[in-house]
């Protein structure tokens, strides 16, 4: 596989992720809404390492530092950069279940529908950086 088939894969997983955080927005199963937002950026910044460094991308869930990697750390936005810090911890919170009934009561119905749109938001603007490479 080429390495532009490579990026291209991380991207289009990155977007079956988000309409995997819509489904289950509106499937009312709030835990894994914001568990598939992080695997959406986490996939995205994944393509976009792919499609600068012209390698495969580490094998990390830390969004910050797979964005450092990148190279595009830099570029973001304070706003986009606050984002990214939220979606962090739930990959990890997600998955234990000591943490499963402290992160359901802050993961409301409006919380979400504020997730996935900066899910795509943050999605849009990594595609689009990495386009121009």
């Amino acid at each position: 596989m080429e390495q532009a088939e490579k990026t291209a894969y991380w991207f289009e997983i990155a977007e079956y992720d988000l309409e995997t955080a819509r489904a289950m927005l509106k499937t009312k199963r709030y835990l894994y809404v914001g568990f598939m937002c992080h695997q959406t950026i986490e996939k995205a910044l994944k393509g976009s390492y792919a499609a600068e460094k012209q390698a495969t991308p580490p094998y990390s869930h830390n969004l910050a530092k797979i964005a450092m990697e990148a190279g595009i750390y830099d570029t973001l936005s304070n706003t986009h950069k606050e984002f990214v810090a939220t979606l962090e911890p739930l990959n990890i919170e997600a998955r234990y279940p000591t943490y499963k009934e402290k992160l359901l009561k802050s993961l409301t119905e409006t919380r979400c529908h504020e997730l996935v749109r900066g899910t795509e938001e943050l999605l849009a603007w990594i595609k689009e950086k990495s386009s121009k490479k």
